[in-house]
């Protein structure tokens, strides 16, 4: 009894004060993204020896990873339906209001889900659940009351925030979308608090939810919108009020998981944290535990708008400068969305990078706890040696498939040379999205911000200078340049960080010996096969030739890129190897072809 009644007073002074400061190794920890939990991370279980519970986070992380780039590849590919339904102008209004959004969310709520993580987890490894239901509770009143702040930032503010970026248009779609930040808040802190529990399907599941509801939601408002001969102000903003529907449908799965989960007692039910404090106490309780979140938040906050702030920069100038060149607002959106044709796709190559980000990380915070150095620097080579490969094939082979793409997807030839320039940011951004997990691995979390907030500087100086002289091509050019800052910044660093030295001589000749021979098979297709499909097709929709020309080019050049880089030894039986379905018949049958050793 004694115990119990000890136990209870220590766990009401913790109460009072909050959890215990962090040291500096603790926040380094936190923002590295590793070491979270003592139970994943205790040395007492060996350092060669992969715990229980480090394994459940792997998985987890795994999941998260497939699932973020599950949702994003809904949310990437719901561009193309849009621009073919609506048109070009109305892709316009949407590009340039959603970086908008994106910016003002990452505000409101970036950094808290994976601080109420970490709060809960500790609470929850003690048998403290009082306490970690009044994490929760404590950061869904913050955040709700920051995205009630930001939703009346944008909602009062449409006109003004439309007028400064030249397009006044846009206004409608500032008001739509902003009625998700009433949503979004309460929905990331259940995610944050699931997870600090060590469950992530909750997560995973809303976001694949969330985006695909989205989706729905957008096309059926788009259909109405266009049958009833909706103004295209209007018709942008019913696709931005697709968020609004998508962050509902999200926040109703998280609350489904949270009343199963209470139903089958996997989160416990305790009494609220506080029990036998005052009124007053609990309410010092509560404020110095929400300074305490705060404190973490805020600097991951910081360290993640960099991304969104990048494409933030596009749509607060490009507006305007093309109005410089003489279009008028209806025009100047048209174009915007012509330079947006080839967003969607290299974001899908960006996707991949993501996709091997996600068990990058927490592979590299591994290696370097463990102190192996060795480990650290055959991770990051083969990752970013994989990164370069691949963005380097899918970079040129978007550049000479740009025309038959473009048209296969958007109906219209329009914008090709702008998509052209803007494929090459496809190798760049997938270098720099490695690097910069790499470096987060090992524990450098602000550097790859300040590399990203640099590429936005060049950005936008490099839009003032050459949107009013060459119009979106010009906006194209100041990407490559942009993104070529960020990554160069970025793989130095990592490069530097891990210990891994640069490739020179024959191991950079080689691949881009291979993207030569890949060329000439893309070349055979667009100027060989196409006028030839022509003649005996004549009869075929410019769309359908297109989309076969395309389709063609896709195979075909990734059929002549795979064989080079294995003629050429740059890809080796031990790299292919690594991949579990390679193994066994498949490299057997390459043996016996003689394409690899």
């Amino acid at each position: 009894m004694k115990q119990q009644a000890g136990r209870r007073e220590a766990e009401r002074a913790d109460e009072e004060t909050g959890p215990a400061e962090p040291g500096r190794e603790e926040q380094g920890r936190l923002r590295a993204g590793a070491g979270w939990s003592a139970r994943a991370s205790d040395p007492r279980r060996g350092a060669g020896k992969t715990s229980p519970a480090a394994t459940s986070l792997l998985q987890g992380a795994a999941m998260l990873g497939l699932a973020a780039v599950a949702s994003k590849m809904i949310g990437t590919l719901q561009k193309i339906p849009l621009q073919n339904m609506a048109g070009d102008a109305v892709f316009g209004i949407y590009n340039a209001v959603f970086p908008l959004y994106t910016l003002i969310l990452f505000l409101a709520t970036a950094g808290f889900p994976l601080v109420v993580s970490k709060f809960v987890s500790e609470y929850a490894a003690d048998g403290r659940n009082a306490q970690a239901k009044q994490v929760l509770r404590v950061a869904s009143v913050l955040l709700l009351a920051s995205g009630i702040l930001f939703f009346l930032l944008l909602y009062m503010g449409a006109d003004v925030l439309a007028d400064w970026m030249g397009a006044a248009q846009a206004a409608a779609a500032i008001r739509s979308v902003s009625f998700a930040l009433l949503i979004v808040p309460v929905m990331s802190a259940l995610r944050g608090y699931f997870q600090g529990y060590g469950d992530m399907a909750p997560t995973a599941w809303s976001q694949v939810i969330e985006q695909a509801v989205r989706v729905a939601v957008m096309v059926g408002l788009l259909l109405a919108l266009i049958r009833l001969g909706g103004s295209p102000e209007l018709i942008a903003a019913g696709a931005t009020f697709g968020s609004v529907a998508g962050a509902a449908a999200g926040l109703a799965a998280m609350l489904w998981y949270w009343r199963k989960a209470r139903q089958t007692d996997r989160l416990p039910a305790v009494e609220a944290a506080g029990e036998g404090l005052t009124v007053r106490g609990r309410w010092r309780s509560d404020w110095t535990l929400a300074k305490r979140l705060s404190f973490y938040a805020i600097p991951l906050c910081l360290g993640t708008l960099a991304t969104p702030i990048l494409g933030l920069v596009d749509s607060f100038t490009m507006p305007r400068l093309l109005r410089q060149t003489g279009w008028d607002e209806t025009g100047a959106l048209f174009q915007y969305g012509l330079y947006n044709h080839g967003l969607p796709l290299v974001q899908l190559v960006a996707m991949i990078a993501a996709s091997m980000s996600a068990a990058l990380v927490p592979a590299m915070a591994e290696a370097r706890h463990r102190g192996d150095a060795e480990a650290v620097r055959s991770r990051a080579g083969y990752a970013l040696r994989v990164t370069w490969l691949v963005g380097l094939a899918a970079s040129f082979g978007l550049a000479m498939l740009a025309e038959p793409l473009n048209v296969m997807f958007y109906k219209s030839s329009a914008g090709t040379s702008a998509m052209i320039v803007l494929s090459f940011t496809a190798v760049l951004s997938a270098v720099n999205l490695v690097s910069s997990s790499l470096l987060q691995g090992l524990g450098a979390v602000r550097a790859p911000a300040l590399y990203l907030l640099a590429a936005a500087l060049a950005k936008l100086a490099l839009n003032a200078a050459l949107v009013p002289r060459i119009g979106i091509d010009g906006a194209a050019w100041a990407a490559v340049a942009a993104y070529a800052l960020a990554a160069g910044l970025a793989l130095a660093h990592a490069l530097r960080a891990a210990g891994v030295t640069a490739p020179r001589g024959r191991a950079v000749m080689m691949p881009m010996l291979g993207i030569g021979i890949m060329t000439l098979g893309l070349l055979a297709v667009t100027h060989g096969a196409a006028p030839l499909l022509a003649r005996l097709f004549a009869a075929m929709p410019p769309r359908g030739l297109a989309a076969i020309v395309a389709l063609g080019g896709v195979a075909v050049g990734g059929l002549a890129y795979a064989l080079a880089l294995l003629y050429l030894r740059v890809v080796t039986a031990q790299d292919l190897a690594l991949v579990p379905r390679l193994r066994g018949k498949p490299l057997a049958l390459l043996r016996r072809w003689r394409l690899v050793r």
